[in-house]
């Protein structure tokens, strides 16, 4: 009989491919699959020729890009030297996870597939799209989508004689078994951040420890928003950058959260453990120490702070004894109960923490081993830095807008990477920060005669004080920069910097401040007023970069754009429109937008 495989690879940024791929890899052995499920990095990709019955899960970031943890498969599936037969016996299937208010809506999935397919693979299924847009989220378009693919994968590999499908009532093993250790065992220095390997270059899994130099309110104290200009010191990391990179920040839970969660769960947090794979193949968590406290389990790796998936109350009902509980937790999990759960969970932003405090019985009987497949990992914070190394030999400043808003629960939400920055002092002591940096999406000319056209209303004008400390650094006129906020006298940030460069003649500033008048201005309206200006940088060549919240404004900024090449330029529409395409492919027009 054939041997009932099935590999699962997931290129996931925030999570939710690896959720989804977690998800079929449970449906896999409640079928009876020998199932591995890993990230499209960690898998030796020349093996994918032997490969029988693959199903790639991936999400889409930013301007259409594979997420981090799949950029080398990426690279080598693209190689022009592979031949178009290599995945002949290869049946696979794709699902995109994405998000149709981008322009380019799981843009990676499309291309995956057809790019499998001109390699001689067989498709089981069409690429099926998620799409975060709608009502239900991506489970809109997974449900049905992986109903019809077993419907495929059972045909070609049916059940042996004798096994049927293990029922949704059966609860399936943890991936890891939690050995307690005894108390009176020796103690490592628990909770110490390691600084990185020697010479290793710091990246995800060798974070480097820097030390916070300043952290400095920028924007007024009776401003709605709490903006922070941070330093940090990253003398002998080895980390180098360039203007438009970015950093990755590893963030942690507040004590308080960690201590609520122990009490909830009953768990003493200065116990110690260690992990055991249940099954081979199994890799243990990267960053989590062996031996490892709770304490430091609950702090620097499971996210208490996230908002949970539907994944997540389906494994908690397997524990729930209190029968009202318990019907409650499987009508979340349910299909039929993803509007329910929205209104719970997504919309009012409800936290794993509070979802936990609402089913209290069911929460003091989860087993301890399972607690890494019901909890995420916590997720490194991407910040573009606002620094240029010329300037600024061994550090990195970020400018960070710390998250704060209301919902209808009575607890303000705060996100955990901000709040946990927003709180340390670097004046009370050695304040150490989890970081590596990594290539960021803005790329600026080298040669020092092209002028650059910067557009960064808010925090979106971070990259953009990189791009021009760097510049100035070098001698490098030609910089114009539209920044708009709300307030002069609020939040204007960095602008006795601007002003100076301005008046040693290296920089162009046009300032947007859209609550200072009746009429609000936004950074479009003065590229707008500005169109000769703009139009005579672009006829020299200019670049264009844009970089801010992804919500009207780049289209606001991309139609100001056009209507300049319109008037100025004398393009029809059409015309217009396409010239700025033609800016984009030829990177001449750059966009880095987040939600």
């Amino acid at each position: 009989m054939v041997e009932r495989k099935l590999l699962i690879l997931f290129g996931s940024q925030t999570g939710t491919a690896q959720d989804a791929a977690d998800r079929i890899g449970r449906e896999a052995k409640r079928r009876h699959f020998q199932c591995r499920v890993e990230a499209l990095d960690s898998y030796d990709v020349a093996n994918l020729i032997n490969e029988l019955l693959v199903v790639f899960v991936c999400a889409t970031t930013g301007q259409g890009d594979p997420p981090d943890n799949m950029k080398m498969f990426w690279r080598f599936l693209f190689r022009k030297n592979l031949p178009p037969s290599s995945l002949c016996q290869l049946d696979y299937a794709v699902l995109g996870l994405g998000d149709s208010s981008y322009p380019k809506f799981n843009f990676v999935a499309k291309k995956l597939h057809k790019r499998v397919l001109q390699l001689g693979g067989n498709p089981l299924l069409p690429v099926a799209l998620g799409d975060d847009q709608h009502d239900l989220g991506p489970d809109a378009v997974v449900d049905p989508w992986l109903l019809a693919l077993w419907d495929k994968i059972l045909a070609l590999y049916p059940l042996a004689p004798g096994l049927e499908i293990i029922s949704p009532d059966v609860r399936l093993p943890p991936k890891y078994a939690l050995h307690y250790l005894a108390e009176d065992s020796l103690h490592p220095d628990d909770g110490l951040l390691q600084p990185a390997a020697p010479r290793a270059v710091p990246s995800d899994l060798h974070p480097f420890a820097a030390r916070m130099v300043s952290n400095q309110r920028v924007t007024a104290e009776s401003h709605f928003q709490d903006v922070r200009l941070i330093e940090f010191d990253v003398t002998g990391s080895g980390i180098t950058f360039s203007a438009g990179d970015v950093v990755m920040i590893q963030p942690q839970n507040c004590p308080e959260d960690v201590q609520q969660f122990c009490q909830l769960l009953r768990l003493d947090p200065d116990r110690r453990f260690v992990l055991k794979p249940t099954e081979p193949g199994t890799s243990l968590p990267a960053l989590l120490p062996q031996p490892c406290t709770i304490r430091h389990l609950v702090t620097h790796y499971l996210d208490i702070s996230c908002v949970p998936r539907r994944s997540f109350f389906e494994l908690l009902s397997y524990f729930s004894m209190n029968e009202l509980e318990r019907e409650k937790l499987q009508e979340f999990s349910s299909a039929q109960g993803q509007e329910e759960l929205y209104s719970y969970c997504n919309r009012p932003r409800r936290t794993t923490l509070e979802a936990l405090w609402d089913f209290p019985h069911t929460t003091s009987a989860i087993p301890p081993e399972y607690l890494l497949d019901l909890i995420p990992r916590i997720r490194p914070r991407a910040f573009s830095i606002a620094s240029s190394m010329l300037a600024h030999p061994d550090r990195i400043q970020i400018l960070m807008a710390v998250v704060r808003y209301k919902t209808r629960l009575s607890k303000p939400r705060c996100g955990l990477c901000s709040t946990w920055l927003a709180s340390l002092n670097p004046e009370q002591g050695d304040v150490r920060v989890p970081l590596w940096v990594k290539k960021g999406g803005l790329k600026f000319p080298y040669d020092p005669d092209t002028p650059v056209i910067m557009i960064g209303p808010g925090t979106g004008v971070a990259p953009f004080r990189a791009a021009i400390q760097e510049r100035v650094a070098q001698g490098r006129r030609g910089n114009c920069l539209f920044f708009g906020c709300r307030q002069k006298s609020k939040d204007f940030y960095c602008r006795a910097e601007w002003e100076e460069l301005v008046t040693k003649g290296f920089l162009t500033l046009f300032t947007a401040f859209s609550r200072d008048q009746e009429e609000k201005v936004y950074v479009q309206h003065r590229i707008r007023e500005n169109r000769r200006l703009v139009w005579e940088l672009l006829s020299r060549g200019a670049h264009v970069y844009l970089a801010g919240l992804c919500c009207r404004m780049p289209v606001a900024v991309a139609e100001a754009l056009q209507s300049v090449l319109q008037l100025e330029g004398g393009l029809s529409p059409s015309e217009a429109e396409e010239h700025l395409a033609a800016l984009e492919r030829s990177q001449r027009f750059q966009a880095e937008t987040w939600s």
